[in-house]
């Protein structure tokens, strides 16, 4: 008997080291996890943002229009000084160009010899061709007028006639006859005259106004001024300097392109301030806004500088996203220098606060895990439970949630050896 109950109690004691081995082995392969319980906290903002120098204002450098760019000697971002050379022209195509350039001048000036000449040709038509209207003027003056003398020797001897030989009706109509022809050669000869003078008057007029040789003076002019400039680059090598120092912020031409008649670049006008220029998302814009101050942290340099949003707006090519602009002090900054905003804002007070690793979210749903306890096959363990929350506030550190869910009690899921899920049994690390 005794041998009996010593068997069992070896029995039983076997069963023991082989529960607690299981357990043990069951515990050890369990994923064990961490908690964190809810605290009061301010949710610290902090925004951070990268953006590029501007130029606060441009100037426009020109160069003499239709000349071919050999090549390009500067670069946007680029520093120049007054004199440094922008360009290398085609002196081959210069020599071309003035060439032909003075072509054109020997054909205008050949026209201008040309209309000269034809000038003078009819001023002496007209001045011939008023001298004889004069004449025909003077000779028609003069036989009309002995044609009205003739015709008065008539009349006075028609009338002479009808005195001496009485009231006859022949002489009576001899008379009358001879004053018609009296008045009729006055008439004539009025006609005549007035006719020639017309004449006259007619070749006095002043000629009609044309511009065919002041328009070619012009051109010969024009031409001849753009020769000279053309002669200037040629003097100069081809080479085109800088007519004022600044950073270029564009360059309008390349190798091989001709020149525009607008400008060939873009220097920053050293007069105006510097810009940065930053882009923003939605959720920066909650806290910067117009106005607000900011820090900033120029390329190279260790010192922050205080400054304010002087322009905010929603990007046009981006309407996700929202474009600021802010001055920065005269004298700092150079065009194409990087720089970095930062503004932090510390936020209301929340009592529930938890690291933003113990939060999760899938489509648009926010949960926490809990650590839970309850009664299994190996007595009290420990289960992951899974709870949707309201995340209220947030920074890339701490969330806030909502009350209800969870409480100051709770003991929310921090991290795990591995993977959980909702009603897995976990091991607790205290």
């Amino acid at each position: 008997m005794k041998k009996v109950i010593a068997g069992f109690a070896v029995f039983l004691g076997f069963m023991v080291i082989c529960t607690l081995i299981s357990k043990s082995v069951y515990a050890y392969r369990l994923p064990v996890v961490s908690t964190c319980e809810p605290e009061a906290k301010y949710i610290e903002h902090k925004v951070q943002a990268e953006g590029i120098v501007e130029a606060g204002g441009e100037k426009t450098v020109a160069a003499l229009p239709g000349l071919r760019i050999d090549s390009v000697l500067v670069q946007v971002g680029e520093r120049v000084e007054e004199g440094d050379a922008l360009f290398q022209v085609d002196l081959a195509d210069i020599e071309k160009l003035m060439e032909e350039k003075q072509n054109e001048i020997s054909k205008l000036s050949l026209q201008i010899s040309a209309i000269l000449e034809n000038q003078a040709i009819e001023e002496q038509k007209r001045e011939l061709e008023l001298a004889r209207a004069r004449e025909d003027y003077d000779t028609t003056s003069r036989l009309q007028d002995t044609q009205v003398g003739r015709a008065l020797e008539g009349y006075v001897q028609a009338e002479n006639d009808l005195e001496e030989n009485g009231g006859d009706e022949e002489l009576e109509d001899a008379l009358q006859s001879a004053a018609y022809g009296e008045a009729d050669a006055k008439a004539a000869r009025d006609e005549a005259v007035k006719q020639a003078q017309r004449r006259v008057e007619d070749i006095l007029l002043p000629d009609e106004v044309t511009t065919e040789l002041e328009t070619a003076r012009l051109e010969q002019t024009l031409l001849a001024e753009s020769l000279q400039e053309y002669q200037k680059v040629l003097d100069n090598q081809g080479v085109v300097r800088a007519p004022f120092g600044g950073v270029v912020t564009k360059v309008a031409v390349g190798a091989g392109e001709r020149i525009p008649d607008t400008a060939v670049l873009l220097l920053s006008d050293e007069s105006i301030p510097c810009r940065l220029k930053i882009v923003l998302d939605k959720e920066q814009r909650k806290y910067i806004g117009l106005g607000e101050q900011v820090l900033i942290r120029l390329e190279g340099k260790s010192r922050e500088l205080e400054a304010k949003i002087d322009y905010l707006a929603e990007s046009e090519g981006n309407p996700e996203k929202y474009e600021a602009l802010i001055t920065l002090p005269e004298g700092t900054g150079v065009p194409g220098m990087s720089g970095v905003v930062s503004r932090s804002e510390n936020g209301e007070k929340h009592s529930l606060c938890l690291p933003a690793d113990a939060v999760h979210s899938e489509n648009d749903r926010n949960y926490v895990y809990l650590l839970k306890e309850r009664e299994g096959i190996l007595g009290q363990e420990y289960y992951v439970d899974e709870i949707n929350v309201r995340v209220i506030d947030k920074n890339d550190n701490w969330a806030a949630i909502g009350e209800g869910a969870v409480d100051k009690e709770s003991r929310i899921i921090l991290s795990a050896s591995k993977e959980v899920e909702k009603g897995e049994t976990v091991r607790w690390e205290e």
